[in-house]
């Protein structure tokens, strides 16, 4: 099943996302044809508290009234927000050994550029990557974000008046069920509710200076529309295994970054049983993966300009699509 959230006519609604990714049915409005509203499709969160059960009703009205047009809108043209416009906690990791190799010489280049310095540029450029900091294999690496400052698809990013060097990241994610603590791996699956796309942009330079002070990253990645999320949940049945999905990054509609799900040091059901230690975990948190190698432009040296277009695309989930635009 795959779940969105639009807006119409002001309201918020849960859709369920039909006719190969065109449509979205009005779970809400549905159920109230049927005999009465139901508070689990009042919202998606209200959809994740709800549980199982929620889900079959969601499936059995979509069954019974798929046919009536009247009930669903064309998703081309729909108001269509982030799956879970506030998720209850933001969380994003490093998972791939590339980009966590190529990200911090990615940001010495940026400063070496920044001081002109082309004889450090080559000298870093000519250093082998070596090998991966024995800590990321030790432990899940994550930190937390602004949960307030997520957008969805088809929508126009600010590019923070702070920053000069602004950046997409390539990535997907899970939103959590079933609240609970100290959950084993074994267990994790019973705590992932779905999965989407996320766009983690970054103001690279504010985040250079930030990871100096050996604390962050702050506004190198909190500002307002700045964690992108969608366009839809995309539930497991639907997904199959989550570690083998194609993944592909498009600005302004050319190929900079391709990838695949596979190669996480820590699976998601790992990062659960982390994040949970000793610590509760909430329905309707989000959880990114972190980025894949080569699925930015810090790794690229190809950084976002003024009015371009991201696309990023990971199979079976779809399309996230974005555009950042300077601030005067």
């Amino acid at each position: 099943m795959k779940l969105a959230t639009f807006r119409t006519n002001g309201q918020d609604k849960v859709g369920l996302v039909h006719q190969n990714d065109t449509k979205l049915f009005d779970v809400a409005a549905a159920a109230s044809r049927a005999g009465g509203a139901n508070p689990a499709f009042a919202s998606m969160l209200a959809l994740i508290d709800a549980g199982p059960a929620a889900l079959d009703v969601a499936r059995g009205l979509f069954d019974k009234n798929a046919s009536d047009e009247s009930l669903s809108v064309a998703v081309v043209g729909a108001d269509i927000l982030a799956p879970v416009p506030e998720p209850r906690q933001c969380r994003d990791g490093m998972s791939f050994p590339l980009h966590i190799l190529q990200a911090p010489r990615g940001q010495l280049k940026l400063a070496a550029r920044a001081k002109n310095d082309m004889a450090e540029l080559a000298r870093i450029e000519a250093e082998p990557l070596g090998e991966l900091p024995e800590v990321y294999r030790r432990q899940p690496i994550f930190y937390i974000t602004n949960r307030f400052s997520v957008k969805g698809t088809n929508t126009t990013v600010k590019w923070p008046r702070y920053s000069k060097v602004m950046d997409y990241e390539l990535e997907f994610g899970i939103i959590t069920k079933n609240k609970g603590a100290n959950i084993t791996a074994a267990k994790a699956k019973d705590h992932i509710f779905g999965y989407t796309i996320f766009n983690d942009f970054s103001a690279r330079d504010a985040q250079r200076l930030e990871m100096e002070g050996r604390l962050g990253p702050a506004k190198g990645k909190s500002f307002d529309g700045g964690n992108v999320m969608g366009p839809w949940i995309v539930t497991p049945d639907e997904i199959g295994d989550p570690y083998t999905l194609k993944m592909e990054a498009r600005v302004n509609g050319k190929v900079r970054s391709t990838g695949v799900t596979d190669g996480m040091l820590f699976p998601f059901e790992e990062l659960i049983a982390y994040i949970s230690q000793d610590e509760t975990l909430m329905p309707g948190e989000f959880i990114g993966s972190g980025t894949v190698g080569n699925g930015c432009g810090l790794e690229l040296g190809w950084y976002l300009e003024h009015n371009d277009e991201i696309e990023l695309e990971v199979e079976k989930i779809g399309v996230l699509k974005n555009k950042v635009v300077r601030q005067d």
